[in-house]
């Protein structure tokens, strides 16, 4: 094989668990998602979530194995994290407040994601510690990892969601329709990036709204 080209991974120094080619591609695929696609019954909405985000919709699957029908499903797990396969098997170490010893997340990621967006797996993470600066969040604590992005219910009724990246940067919003994650978890869900950075396009999606 002596000569031949060879392709070298690109690499976040910053965040080195980063899948970078995956989040990019993950990115993409959001932004191609057009109103209709986010705004139609919820269930239908989050595993066009979990497509774009690389993530097969295994609602039957056991946790630990793969089970996705958690993601984006509550408060907590809203972050995609898009990391290199050498990372997925990182245990937390306790690091992150609320998050459990070891977390072992590995054999679930690989089960779930789906291999066309690249190298590397995508979780659906916690979003708990993402308001602290730098994020100190599942994502980029226990994987080293940027997120490729972030679902945030919306104020004043949290009807409506945003998708940011991992600097804060709108991706997408919808407005889905019938059985939505229980009030409850979704005013959570904004608390939890209220004031961040993570906060700001839900804030103007309100502002938006209430004509402010």
């Amino acid at each position: 094989l002596r000569g031949l080209p060879t392709t070298k991974m690109e690499v976040d120094t910053e965040y080195p668990g980063t899948a970078v080619e995956r989040l990019r591609n993950i990115q993409e695929r959001v932004r191609s998602l057009n109103s209709d696609d986010l705004s139609k019954e919820w269930e239908e909405v989050r595993r066009k979530i979990l497509w774009a985000g690389g993530l097969k919709d295994l609602p039957h699957s056991r946790p630990g194995q793969g089970y996705t029908g958690h993601s984006f499903n509550d408060d907590n797990h809203c972050d995609l994290t898009p990391m290199l396969g050498e990372v997925a098997h990182n245990l937390h170490g306790g690091e992150i407040r609320g998050i459990a010893m070891g977390n072992r997340l590995g054999p679930g990621i690989e089960i779930a994601s789906l291999p066309d967006l690249g190298p590397g797996g995508s979780w659906s993470t916690c979003t708990n510690g993402c308001h602290l600066e730098p994020p100190q969040d599942v994502a980029h604590v226990q994987f080293r990892a940027r997120i490729a992005f972030k679902l945030v219910w919306a104020p004043p009724d949290f009807n409506s969601f945003v998708l940011v990246a991992d600097g804060g940067e709108y991706l997408n919003q919808g407005r889905p329709t019938g059985e939505l994650p229980d009030l409850r978890m979704r005013r959570a869900n904004y608390q939890l990036v209220k004031g961040s950075k993570y906060a700001r396009e839900a804030d103007r999606l309100f502002e938006k709204v209430s004509g402010g």
